[in-house]
């Protein structure tokens, strides 16, 4: 006897549609990749050592080739604050009785003894001191004149500033849309299911939220927090963006918790939980993925914003918002490195985002055959 056959559910359905789009696997395969990049920069297995200078100022890159005022081995000494003589002033009337007083009185500098016949405490210290800046001032530093992407103005190698960059902006850019994502389609379940006063509830809170400008809220929630960091600007981006996907979300439920597979899950004795959120929202995920894909754009910029307004990364942590936060002043010199390093990486990562999640949203909705 046959064994009797089982049709495969939504996400096996969606995963079959998903290996037939060319161009949904591709864009996977990209959002895969950055991923990877992310996990090995957090382990310490990618630029790792991104904060080291090892190239000269604003070194272009290999491509390009070296500036003509660099040597061509990268070389670049130290100034010696020694090799000008010290200036004199010819205008001061009082110089030669200065120097006449001074050449009266004993002083033994090297005895740490001055013209005062007073000794200073500090002076083996300070000749030891002196002693190793001048073996410091004879050494020659070794830098890159070139790097395969260049370097900013302190020699960080590009390549490994935007994969550590990487690393903040998407943390920031998916987990923040997660949590916008997650509180909006909570709230608007609950509203959209339960109507009646707990949808009054909700709806006076949205009002709130949304009366209020964007920037303003931001601004509010960053001056409660009082601090810098990733898990603050997830915090401000998440508690300020789940207007969007609670609108959406609250409609979608509306309408379908009327219909015919709501009310047989209701007539075999189905919680209310098992209602919302295993029967109905399969079939409104697809907005909350449309959702997901946009807010993780808009929140990638975001962070552009706030690094610019002094509520961004910390000094010491590197994000995309901060290089190009940078780059609008190299620009003007004409190094345009960090800018296309930064756009190009968060162009790609935002066009792959949104053409998995279209694909995914499509594959997911049960109309589209």
């Amino acid at each position: 006897m046959s064994k009797p056959h089982t049709s495969p559910g939504l996400w096996a359905l969606a995963w079959r549609r998903l290996r037939g789009d060319k161009i949904a696997m591709v864009s996977l395969a990209v959002v895969g990749a950055f991923s990877l990049l992310v996990l090995a920069s957090a382990s310490g297995l990618v630029a790792a050592n991104w904060e080291d200078e090892v190239a000269v100022s604003y070194a272009p890159p290999t491509f390009v080739g070296a500036d003509k005022d660099v040597a061509a081995d990268g070389a670049m000494p130290l100034p010696d604050e020694r090799s000008a003589p010290t200036p004199v002033n010819v205008l001061d009337p009082l110089a030669d009785d200065i120097a006449e007083l001074r050449a009266g009185l004993k002083s033994d500098p090297s005895a740490g003894v001055d013209m005062y016949g007073i000794t200073d405490p500090l002076a083996d210290d300070l000749t030891a001191l002196r002693a190793g800046m001048g073996k410091a001032k004879k050494l020659v530093t070794h830098k890159a004149a070139t790097l395969p992407f260049g370097a900013d103005k302190w020699g960080h190698d590009i390549l490994q500033k935007t994969i550590k960059g990487g690393e903040t902006s998407i943390v920031v850019g998916l987990v923040a849309a997660l949590l916008a994502v997650v509180l909006g389609t909570l709230f608007g379940a609950v509203s959209g299911y339960f109507g009646g006063i707990v949808d009054d509830f909700f709806n006076w809170f949205y009002s709130i939220f949304t009366s209020i400008p964007s920037i303003l809220m931001i601004l509010t929630v960053a001056a409660v927090l009082q601090q810098k960091g990733v898990l603050t600007i997830v915090l401000i981006l998440g508690l300020t963006g789940w207007t969007g996907p609670y609108r959406l979300i609250r409609a979608e439920y509306i309408k379908h918790k009327a219909r015919e597979y709501v009310m047989a899950a209701d007539a075999i004795g189905a919680s209310h939980w098992r209602k919302m959120f295993s029967h109905i929202f399969p079939n409104v995920s697809h907005v909350a993925l449309v959702q997901m894909s946009i807010l993780v754009v808009g929140f990638i910029k975001a962070e552009v914003i706030l690094s610019f307004l002094g509520f961004g990364v910390p000094v010491g942590t590197v994000s995309w918002g901060s290089m190009l936060n940078e780059a609008q002043n190299e620009l003007i010199l004409g190094k345009w490195w960090q800018l296309t390093a930064a756009a190009t990486a968060m162009a790609v990562l935002v066009t792959a985002f949104s053409l998995f999640t279209d694909a995914l949203r499509d594959a997911l909705d049960p109309k589209v055959k």
